[in-house]
């Protein structure tokens, strides 16, 4: 495990000041170039952890025979690039792709979600197009019409002529509810969003709270009071921190609360500690939290994070070469699933035999 006085080693500030980055402390004064270096380099020790190091060993990537020159590569974004340090799980995508690009010998051609209306230049100089995060149809016809490869990481999109990698999100979450209740958890709330992306406006669209949803009433203890789902939000990023706070305080209101909160993400799962906390709630003896993602932080909160790890630095390296094997001359689609795996740390009982 990476250690926040490495990280600090390696970005030249103090440790203290790691670690309320880490933890988002609002009332920490630095500037965003710092913050940017802190979360990026805590990302990236922890892809190059020992520990990751072995794994990697153990189930290396297939390499392919000979090293293909990719000259530019695009990756466009669906967030904007302040909304991408709020989530560091998409930093790990893209130091995925990064690296993978090296391998290459690839130039990367950065385009963020608010950029996209004015980059239709810049995209067609392009090899081809790694889309992160989700898109309207819209905008993937935009990109279809810049470049003739475009694959899409951390994105199931629904045309199915695309080639995409991503983690199943709806096998992930019932993994963690599994779990969840072996370790004898009765009352699971969920905090999430709505999809209005590929959601169609269904209610519990998002493919987590479905699952969740699903669960729950194949379990018969299906309760609609215990789902919290933020819906401010068209684009972007609508899984932040404070999503988790404001939301976390509702559900203490309501007349039976949870055992145990579920979150979308490991962001919305700090801002829930924060409003536990303030309610003099303790984690996990009171209220227990467990999410998804596994970011850097994570294994810093007190108490550390129980999280569901979706790997986005294999997500990012894998849509690199989907998109290498297209260009160089694949002609039917392909669909990875990545398996995501769960780390139970202090947040949450653990189930039998972990």
């Amino acid at each position: 495990m990476v250690t926040i006085r490495e990280i600090a080693k390696a970005v030249g500030v103090s440790a203290g000041t790691v670690s309320r980055v880490l933890n988002y402390d609002p009332t920490l004064s630095v500037s965003e170039a710092k913050r940017q270096a802190i979360i990026e380099t805590a990302e990236a020790l922890d892809y190059a952890t020992p520990r990751n190091r072995q794994r990697q060993k153990a189930h290396p990537i297939r390499r392919p025979p000979a090293r293909t020159a990719i000259p530019l590569i695009a990756t466009v974004h669906f967030l904007d690039r302040d909304e991408e340090l709020i989530d560091p799980y998409y930093i790990g995508v893209r130091l995925g792709i990064e690296r993978r690009s090296q391998f290459y010998n690839s130039e990367i051609l950065k385009v963020f979600h608010s950029d996209l209306a004015n980059a239709a230049s810049l995209l067609q100089s392009a090899a081809g197009i790694i889309a992160v995060g989700k898109h309207r149809p819209e905008e993937i016809a935009f990109l279809a019409e810049c470049c003739e490869h475009v694959v899409f990481a951390d994105f199931l999109p629904a045309d199915e002529q695309y080639d995409c990698v991503h983690s199943d999100l709806a096998v992930a979450t019932v993994k963690i509810l599994d779990g969840l209740s072996a370790a004898g958890y009765k009352r699971i709330a969920f905090i999430g969003a709505e999809d209005r992306i590929s959601g169609g406006g269904s209610p519990y669209s998002e493919t987590r709270c479905r699952a969740y949803v699903d669960w729950q009433k194949a379990n018969g203890t299906f309760d609609p009071a215990l789902i919290a789902l933020n819906n401010d939000c068209n684009d972007g990023q609508n899984l932040r921190l404070e999503v988790g706070y404001e939301h976390a305080r509702d559900l203490l209101e309501r007349t039976d609360r949870p055992d145990v909160i579920l979150t979308a993400n490991d962001n919305i799962a700090i801002g829930t500690g924060r409003a536990l906390l303030e309610a003099g709630l303790r984690v996990p003896d009171d209220i227990a939290i467990a999410s998804f993602n596994d970011i850097p932080v994570a294994q810093f909160l007190n108490p550390a994070l129980s999280t569901m790890k979706i790997p986005g630095e294999s997500i990012g390296e894998c849509a690199v070469d989907l998109l290498v094997e297209r260009i160089n001359g694949r002609d039917y689609t392909k669909r990875v699933s990545i398996p995501s795996e769960m780390i139970w740390r202090d947040s949450c009982r653990h189930p039998p035999g972990i």
